[in-house]
């Protein structure tokens, strides 16, 4: 079977494969907004995430959503690195063998680092989708349809993973995509989803490998 008709997944990155290792760009600039962090990261979805480079009109429009001064736009920071969990290589060899595995990642493009993605999952992982290059942030129902149509595969033969319940969980749901949710020991937020959707919860991603191969039995007949 070629790759192109294998069963497609896709995992979000941060707090479902792994941790960074610091406060990165989107990190400071919600710590400095008055908009307190949650509204911040929303704003910053549309406005920073999808960005391919940072430029003085992207500083101009991200500073002005989020109610700081350009000046305070924070420049040149390292990139932290990404530490992966205990278990996910193991979990992504195991997920690799019987389908596609992508990445789909909300991510500036100063912390997407495609070459350090490369080293650390590479040969399970085969394609990274930050949303800095695909021009869209989940929940955008667009990312997750861009990389249905990259494979020409119908979304709803796809299963996402994740860890975030409004972009991963909310917005798979949305996309007509198949969802765990990575609980890690959190209590779900909204049990409507949960049935409606057929969202399973598993602690991480070790745990919701056996879910996701049931998703896509029963998606891919």
């Amino acid at each position: 079977m070629s790759e192109s008709v294998r069963p497609l997944v896709s995992l979000d990155i941060g707090g479902t494969l792994g941790s960074a290792q610091g406060p990165g760009l989107a990190a400071r600039l919600a710590a400095i907004s008055p908009l307190g962090p949650k509204q911040a990261r929303c704003v910053m979805r549309d406005v920073l995430h999808t960005a391919p480079e940072i430029t003085d009109d992207v500083i101009k429009k991200v500073s002005a959503a989020l109610g700081i001064e350009p000046t305070e736009f924070p420049t040149d920071l390292p990139v932290p690195p990404l530490v992966l969990f205990p278990g996910v290589v193991e979990a992504l060899q195991q997920l690799s063998d019987w389908a596609t595995v992508v990445t789909l990642s909300n991510v500036t493009c100063t912390e997407a680092d495609p070459d350090r993605l490369l080293a650390l999952l590479s040969p399970w992982v085969s394609a990274h989708f930050p949303s800095c290059r695909i021009g869209f942030a989940k929940p955008d129902c667009r990312a997750f349809w861009t990389i249905a149509d990259s494979y020409q595969v119908p979304a709803a033969t796809m299963v996402h993973v994740g860890d975030d319940w409004e972009c991963d969980i909310r917005g798979a749901a949305a996309a007509g995509v198949a969802a765990v949710w990575l609980s890690h020991g959190r209590t779900v937020p909204d049990e409507h989803v949960l049935v409606e959707h057929n969202v399973l919860v598993a602690h991480d991603l070790t745990d919701a490998v056996q879910h996701v191969r049931h998703l896509l039995g029963t998606r891919n007949p």
